[in-house]
C-alpha cells in the first residue's frame, strides 16, 4: 500500500470489488471524515491494454468535472508501483440498481431522481465529458440521499461538435449507433437516461432479449412502445420525454440541457 496514502489514510473494510481491484471505506487521519479508495492492482492490467488507459483517464476525468453535487467527488490520487489509489466521496446509502428492483416508481419519484441525473450529464457534456455508461449500478445516494453518478472508467473527453467510437456500455442502457459500430456523441447518455426513466415506470426495459444480441437487437430496432397494461396511468407528458430521449434519430434526439427544460422535468 502506497506510503503517502497511509500517511494520509488509514483503510478500513472492504465495500466493493472490481475485476481490477477493491473499493475500501477509509478515513482521513488528519480530519477523521469517511471516503472511499478504489485501489487498482497494475499487475491485473497488461501495459497496451484499454483497461490501463482507461484506469488513468477515469482520474483525469473526474478531476476535470469535479466539484458537482451530483457527481461523486475525487479527493486524491496515489500511485506506487503495484497499484493506484483514487479517494473518492464515499457512497454508502444505496444504488438505484437496488432500488429499481424493488419497486415500480411513480413519476413523481422518477422526476426525482432523473432531475439530479440529468443535471450531473448536463454538467459533464459541459465540460466536454461523455460519461458512455450511465446505468442504474452507476447512480448512487450519498448518506443524505443525495444522487451521485459515479464511475468513469468508460468516459471520454469530447470537444464541441467531435464524434466518438468504441462500442461500450451495458446491453440495455447503450445507444442504437453504439451497437451499429457508427460514430456517436454524448447525447448517449441521454438515451442511456431515457433507458434508466423508463425501468423506473413500468418495472421493464424498452428493448428486451434473454440474451445480450438479442437486446442489441432490440435496441437497433428502437420500437418504443408504451403497453397499455403498464401505461395506462402515466402521463402524455412522460411519454413525450421518452420519445424524445429514446429517439433513435440523433439529430432529433434532445440533449441533456433540453431534458431539463422539458415541460414534465418543469412542472413534475
Amino acid at each position: 500500500m502506497s506510503e503517502a496514502l497511509n500517511r494520509n489514510y488509514r483503510l478500513c473494510e472492504e465495500i466493493g470489488r472490481g475485476r481490477f481491484g477493491v473499493v475500501y471505506r477509509c478515513y482521513s487521519l488528519a480530519t477523521g471524515d469517511s471516503f472511499a479508495v478504489k485501489s487498482v492492482d497494475k499487475s491485473l492490467i497488461a501495459d497496451d491494454s484499454v483497461d490501463r488507459q482507461c484506469l488513468y483517464n477515469e482520474a483525469k476525468v473526474m478531476q476535470l468535472i469535479s466539484p458537482n453535487p451530483n457527481v461523486v467527488q475525487i479527493y486524491d490520487v496515489y500511485e506506487d508501483d503495484s497499484h493506484l489509489h483514487i479517494v473518492i466521496e464515499l457512497c454508502n446509502n444505496s444504488d438505484l440498481f437496488h432500488q429499481i428492483a424493488n419497486q415500480v416508481f411513480s413519476e413523481a419519484e422518477a422526476a426525482a431522481v432523473l432531475a439530479p441525473l440529468m443535471a450531473a450529464i448536463a454538467h459533464c457534456h459541459r465540460r466536454g465529458v461523455a460519461h458512455r455508461d450511465v446505468k442504474p449500478d452507476n447512480i448512487l445516494f450519498d448518506e443524505w440521499g443525495r444522487l451521485k453518478l459515479a464511475d468513469f472508467g468508460s468516459a471520454e473527453c469530447f470537444r464541441e461538435g467531435e464524434m466518438m467510437s468504441g462500442v461500450v456500455g451495458t446491453p440495455y442502457y447503450v445507444a442504437p449507433e453504439v451497437v451499429a459500430g457508427r460514430e456517436y456523441s454524448e447525447k448517449v447518455d441521454v438515451w442511456s437516461a431515457g433507458v434508466i426513466l423508463y425501468i423506473m415506470l413500468a418495472g421493464i426495459p424498452p428493448f428486451y432479449g434473454d440474451t445480450a444480441a438479442e437486446i442489441f437487437e432490440a435496441v437497433l430496432r428502437a420500437n418504443l412502445r408504451f403497453p397499455s397494461r403498464i401505461f395506462h396511468s402515466v402521463s402524455p407528458a412522460v411519454k413525450d420525454l421518452l420519445r424524445r430521449m429514446l429517439c433513435k434519430d440523433v439529430s432529433r434526439r434532445f440533449s441533456a440541457e433540453q431534458v431539463l427544460r422539458h415541460p414534465w422535468m418543469t412542472t413534475t
